[in-house]
């Protein structure tokens, strides 16, 4: 320590830089000197932003501080309890979350509602005779889940395609994930522990739900894994949520955090955001975050003659019965897009500026052996008329497997022009084949 007195200025704030903020805390009670540079403004924010992703000294309630250094104090005494990396790695997952919610769905990013406090937590989890696993009990501290289902009629239906976790519909099944509130859980879980018969004692919770057609996820307090309810919830039937070996560290990692499902879930949920596997779709003239798969690999795409089709699928849990071996036991939704080139469609040399689906043939597959070919007429009783530079028309069905993995491809008959003026022969577009599988994370 006395060598550092001895630094020039520069140097002593390159080191200061490069130590952590506790280290920067010791060095600060060797000398008057050392404390001045320790307590220099420009190192505590960059200790702000490093681990808190604070752009401005604020404490957990939102609150201005008078610096950086109080900030980051005020931060490290709230959240004593909790190892640091945890707390850290918790705030950066929300952060994450909140930016892409503020730069693309400032509906749903409105619903976020602040963190719940200490008391709050320790009264639900009294009231459930719970103990949250450490992981779940910060994501609450962050962020008391959405403020999407109370009030009147009027604004649940205002609020009701906005939730954080998002979904998908086919025909009349409309699935909208949204992150519960504490108060919410409380009421969900005894309302799930009367009408499904669980234990008082049960260790699962309800985190997440759908109102529309009902999904239910809960998170089990005791092993911290994270399941969804399938067709046959009322049994007790689910499906894990995140891959069990993920949930802890492995043994014998002395640098392991401890996480459970709700935050791997969360965090992975984000990345699929940010990366543009999910994307926001209108429904209803209305936003949603759409859970089917946008990017390859789960998305195939395939160009015939100037048509574009893009493919992919999603399971959906709460049609799923695990028990029926012979027939339905898997389901799964899937999406197709339709487009046409900019240039058109483009047949035997001949450049049309139209063309119009006839039929389609699709060969379902449940581990490479053929289930099912289907050959008819439209799509959702549909023959979509494609034009260049038009959006995409989009269509979802569903399928079932009696086990997994499996797969779907085909072809569609489309005709130059359209159906009451051929231009041309007919002729097929292929649907690259996409898969219809389980996933290791299921939203």
């Amino acid at each position: 320590m006395a060598a550092l007195e001895t630094l020039e200025g520069l140097v002593l704030e390159s080191i200061l830089s490069k130590l952590g903020p506790r280290s920067v805390a010791v060095v600060a009670c060797v000398s008057n000197r050392l404390r001045s540079f320790a307590a220099d403004e420009t190192l505590w924010r960059a200790f702000c932003s490093q681990d808190l992703d604070l752009s401005g000294p604020v404490d957990p309630d939102g609150n201005r501080c008078a610096s950086f250094k109080l900030a980051y104090q005020i931060w490290r005494e709230s959240f004593i309890k909790y190892p640091w990396q945890l707390v850290m790695r918790t705030k950066r997952c929300w952060s994450n979350m909140k930016d892409w919610m503020a730069g693309n769905f400032a509906e749903a990013h409105g619903t976020l509602q602040k963190g719940a406090s200490e008391s709050e937590i320790e009264e639900v989890e009294k009231n459930l005779g719970v103990k949250l696993p450490l992981p779940t009990r910060l994501l609450y501290r962050f962020c008391n889940g959405q403020d999407t289902m109370n009030g009147d009629v009027s604004v649940r239906e205002r609020v009701s395609l906005l939730g954080a976790i998002g979904g998908y519909c086919f025909y009349d099944h409309l699935v909208n994930v949204h992150l519960l509130p504490l108060t919410k859980i409380l009421e969900e879980t005894r309302q799930c522990r009367r009408q499904l018969g669980f234990s008082t004692r049960s260790k699962l919770i309800v985190v997440a739900v759908s109102y529309f057609v009902e999904k239910f996820f809960f998170l089990n307090c005791g092993d911290g894994q994270l399941f969804v309810g399938t067709k046959n919830l009322t049994d007790g039937e689910m499906l894990p949520c995140v891959p069990q070996a993920s949930i802890r560290p492995p043994p014998g990692d002395s640098n392991g955090v401890l996480q459970d499902a709700m935050l791997l879930w969360l965090e992975e949920h984000t990345r699929c955001l940010q990366s543009g596997l999910f994307q926001l779709r209108e429904f209803h003239k209305r936003k949603m975050i759409c859970l089917f798969p946008e990017a390859p690999p789960s998305c195939t795409v395939a160009i015939t003659n100037g048509v574009k089709v893009r493919a992919s699928s999603i399971l959906v849990p709460e049609l799923c019965d695990l028990n029926d071996e012979g027939g339905d036991k898997y389901w799964f939704a899937y999406s197709i897009r339709l487009s046409l080139s900019p240039e058109g469609c483009m047949l035997d040399g001949v450049l049309h500026n139209s063309c119009q689906l006839y039929s389609r043939h699709w060969i379902i597959r449940a581990q490479e052996n053929v289930v099912s070919d289907v050959r008819g007429e439209a799509v959702i009783g549909k023959f979509p008329l494609l034009f260049p530079d038009e959006e995409e028309f989009v269509y979802e069905s569903c399928a079932s497997l009696p086990r997994t993995p499996g797969s779907i491809e085909g072809s569609f008959t489309f005709i130059p022009g359209r159906l009451t003026d051929q231009k041309g022969r007919q002729f097929e577009v292929e649907v690259a084949r996409f898969s219809l599988q389980v996933p290791s994370y299921i939203f």
